[in-house]
């Protein structure tokens, strides 16, 4: 057997571009087709009524920008979020690369599409038609894609021909540049562009305009330490590098006309890369930045703090465009919340973890007011390998990480305890709250069909996994997963 070349998770995802009162609708503003200077024309023929879509998504951000009150400096994504809504209880399905990515791109959940794991691990979703972009090429969008998309694989050949969009503009270290060229060049049609960048992905870069560690808080759920000091400095540079780029795109919208007519979807797959974020259920992995601006009421700089999930952006696409929503769609649309008829459309929302690295079976409902995680499986010590390594894992470690025993169940009071460190499962007072909360999900699940329902989680017999008894997700030994599906 071949032996094959190594290469890191980052070059890989770089090179297969794998890699949160009532509102009046948003006039036509001038300035698209008129005789303002300083403005680039293009043919494009989007209206408010058909917008250009604009798809800017990053990784491992969580709410950690600007916007959300961190110091971080992210100031062209204020400003986005000063034009248009910052929705701050937004949240994924699932805390990891690809079924994050899925579910906002389906409006599924990952064990309804089939991509429970990473793509560059062997998963896949079980249907691609059932990407949005097939739902827009019916309406006559043109489908672009810069960067990362990391919910193909070249296992199925062509990542970006395997999803179906109609071009490919370039890999992810030159995303930005490449969406800058094709909006200099906007087709005639209305179009959806997916900019997919690797920051702030760890490895974090290494530059000398880094912020000083000196003068860096951690975040709020870990020790000040200088490794913890660090290690935000660290992804506070990665932040502002994927703010210049995300700039110049936004930029390039407004110098060619076509802002007006564009809605922006901006936002992330998940928490932050370090311990008890990422891959956790916790809100500092489930919960991750939204901010959309544009046509349809999506102006203003207001602020929702509405409960929604990533399955709930497809459903209010269609919405928006007047068109049908496919019958698989499992989310909701919020267009109501944004035209003020609602203040809620989810009396709770739903996520889960099944496969990073390593299998890690876990599923939670949350409210506005209570979150309950449960367990699945015999192994309650932490599952190291879905935490990618950095300084602040390495600090954990050093102090016994590895040893922490972790409950069956979790039940957390957000309001009083929004860092959910007391567990109120075993608490009689709360015995009323659990066993409903327990109720929801288990409805959820037989709902939904959740394989979890019959004890495990199927992977491809092709899945690339780790032993969850190692340290890191770079370790190079393998393991057979769990439970295989020919695929």
């Amino acid at each position: 057997m071949k032996k094959r070349k190594e290469c890191s998770r980052r070059q890989f995802l770089i090179r297969s571009g794998l890699g949160g009162a009532a509102i009046t609708a948003l006039p036509v503003m001038p300035g698209i087709t008129g005789t303002d200077t300083g403005r680039k024309k293009t043919g494009n023929q989007a209206t408010p009524d058909r917008p250009n879509i604009l798809y800017l998504h990053s990784h491992d951000t969580g709410r950690y920008i600007r916007p959300y009150g961190y110091r971080v400096p992210t100031p062209n994504l204020q400003k986005l979020a000063a034009e248009g809504i910052l929705f701050r209880n937004y949240f994924t399905t699932h805390p990891t690369c690809s079924p994050s990515r899925g579910s906002l791109l389906t409006g599924t959940y990952p064990h309804t599409n089939g991509l429970t794991g990473l793509a560059h691990r062997g998963f896949a979703l079980d249907d691609y038609s059932w990407h949005i972009i097939h739902t827009l090429k019916k309406t006559g969008y043109t489908t672009a894609l810069a960067g990362i998309q990391h919910v193909a694989s070249h296992r199925q050949g062509e990542p970006w021909k395997t999803i179906g969009y109609d071009r490919h503009l370039g890999h992810a270290e030159e995303a930005h540049t490449k969406a800058v060229e094709f909006l200099d060049n906007a087709p005639e049609n209305p179009f959806f562009l997916s900019v997919g960048f690797f920051e702030t992905h760890r490895k974090f870069p290494d530059t000398s305009s880094k912020p000083d560690a000196r003068w860096t808080e951690p975040p709020e759920s870990f020790p000040d330490s200088p490794e913890t000091r660090q290690d935000m400095a660290d992804f506070r540079e990665s932040a502002r590098i994927l703010d210049d780029k995300m700039g110049q795109v936004l930029d390039a919208l407004e110098r060619n006309g076509l802002k007006e007519n564009t809605l922006v979807i901006c936002t992330t797959d998940h928490g932050i890369a370090f311990p008890r974020m990422k891959c956790n259920l916790t809100d500092g992995g489930i919960g991750i930045f939204l901010i959309m601006r544009g046509p349809g009421g999506f102006t203003g700089g207001r602020v929702i703090d509405s409960l929604l999930s990533v399955i709930d952006v497809y459903p209010t696409l269609c919405d928006l465009l007047k068109i049908p929503v496919p019958d698989y769609v499992q989310g909701k649309s919020f267009m109501p919340v944004i035209r003020g008829e609602y203040q809620e459309i989810n009396n709770e929302i739903f996520a889960e973890v099944n496969y990073h690295a390593s299998y890690e079976p876990v599923r939670c409902v949350r409210t506005k007011r209570y979150k309950f995680i449960v367990r699945y499986g015999e192994r309650r010590k932490p599952v190291l390998t879905n935490c990618d390594d950095g300084l602040t894992k390495s600090y954990l470690l050093a102090y016994g990480w590895k040893d922490h025993v972790l409950p069956d169940e979790e039940l957390y009071d957000l309001v009083f305890d929004p860092n959910e460190n007391h567990n109120l499962a075993g608490e009689q007072a709360y015995a009323e709250v659990l066993s409903d909360l327990k109720n929801r999900l288990r409805d959820w699940m037989v709902r939904t069909g959740d394989p979890m329902n019959k004890g495990y989680i199927p992977a491809p017999s092709t899945a690339d996994l780790n032993d969850p008894d190692d340290i890191t997700p770079n370790d190079k030994k393998r393991v057979t997963p769990p439970h295989v599906i020919k695929k």
